[in-house]
């Protein structure tokens, strides 16, 4: 019977074709209203005025916390396996993630 109940709470997740390889991102702009936020992830290129929207996500505030405590869990397990992320984030830079460059690519 609880194997039964299992299968019942799997969902089977597609991937096509043209999502496998992802979109890279180096900034995120993220804002909210009552309902819903938005996450839009962003790439920037060296030297470039303009930066380029790669992808929208826009989820109900439930799933956008439940988004981050996995992030949080996620980040945890890697960083006792692979060492301290760092982060070099400047002050005031509030709802935007701007993900420096590696060195040599600004």
């Amino acid at each position: 019977m609880a194997n039964e109940n299992q299968n019942q709470n799997q969902i089977k997740i597609e991937l096509p074709k043209e999502e496998l390889q992802g979109r890279y991102a180096n900034m995120a702009m993220i804002a909210h209203g009552p309902n819903d936020f938005f996450i839009d992830m962003i790439l920037r290129g060296p030297n470039m005025p303009q930066a380029r929207v790669q992808s929208r996500i826009i989820m109900a505030p439930q799933h956008a916390k439940e988004l981050m405590l996995a992030l949080q869990d996620n980040i945890r397990r890697y960083e006792q396996n692979f060492g301290e992320i760092k982060v070099h984030r400047p002050s005031g830079s509030g709802n935007i993630m701007d993900f420096p460059l590696p060195k040599g690519q600004a």
